[in-house]
């Protein structure tokens, strides 16, 4: 690939216009493309900093498709601006394909660093911040949603112990929460963060229960970011399902072991009797 073509990773505001970078700026003004999310919302932002290079859609829809003439045009030495409509680009946003693509043809590919909710969200939950996990929205249907809620509580028993963070549409914050509560417990401690860095911004600390319970009661407006705390201590779920697993299996069969424990943890048999397969599998 051409030296000179190069892909630059360019975060935007969140909320506030106000924090878009001096770099920032420069950069999408230097660069021969702005590849957008959504070319009607990246509007805006542009012509607030009067920024006159042209655009093009870049979406999940038609990703796949602009890569090999996006890959041309960096051979031929273009600079191309990939943004998202709010914050740093690839998180919950697209972009990814287009980066392996150009990794794996040995291109340059950097970023113009700024705003990022996660991260935002993060350090004003009043939750540990180190080590975290991003998993960008839950599945909107309720039972792939505690589908997923399992794993994660599987993982946690099986020694994860992290912050998890994950957006949310406002209509559907209040049963994502109560789905925390019943798969995650209901006494973890948990931030809801809304509109960060606009007029309205708060962050909403307590139990996942009393979250959950507020949020059925007062329907969230706005952009929305939940912060989940690592598992509490005194949770025996979280550090013992393998050694439960392990002693089970001394004596009973891998499907009657999982039974047994499942019971035991309240965790979903199906996830209990995968975790049973691996370790049977380890011990051979």
């Amino acid at each position: 690939m051409h030296q000179g073509g190069e892909v630059v990773l360019v975060s935007t505001p969140i909320g506030n216009l106000g924090d878009m970078s001096r770099r920032a700026v420069e950069t999408l003004e230097a660069c021969d493309l702005i590849l957008c999310e959504d070319t009607r919302t990246s509007a805006r932002l542009l012509r607030e900093y009067g920024i006159r290079t042209r655009t093009r859609p870049l979406h999940d829809h038609n990703e796949d498709r602009q890569i090999p003439a996006l890959l041309e045009a960096l051979a031929a030495g273009q600079r191309i601006a990939v943004i998202s409509d709010a914050g740093t680009p690839l998180m919950s946003d697209p972009g990814y394909r287009l980066v392996r693509a150009v990794v794996a043809e040995g291109g340059h590919v950097t970023a113009v660093p700024g705003p990022n909710a996660a991260v935002m969200a993060l350090t004003l939950s009043g939750l540990p911040p180190h080590p975290f996990m991003f998993s960008g929205f839950l599945p909107p249907r309720e039972a792939a949603r505690r589908e997923v809620l399992a794993q994660l509580h599987a993982a946690e028993c099986a020694g994860l112990s992290a912050t998890l963070i994950w957006h949310e549409a406002p209509h559907r914050l209040a049963e994502m929460l109560a789905s925390l509560a019943d798969v995650m417990g209901g006494d973890r401690p948990a931030a809801v963060a809304r509109e960060l860095t606009k007029r309205f911004e708060e962050v909403r600390r307590g139990t996942v229960a009393a979250l959950a319970a507020h949020y059925s009661e007062h329907p969230a407006r706005g952009e929305i970011t939940v912060v989940l705390g690592p598992p509490l201590q005194e949770d025996s779920t979280a550090t013992d399902l393998d050694t439960q697993l392990h002693e089970a299996l001394r004596t009973l069969s891998v499907k009657d072991a999982a039974a047994l424990v499942a019971g035991i943890t309240s965790l979903p048999r199906r996830t209990v009797y995968t975790r049973a397969l691996e370790l049977a599998r380890e011990k051979k």
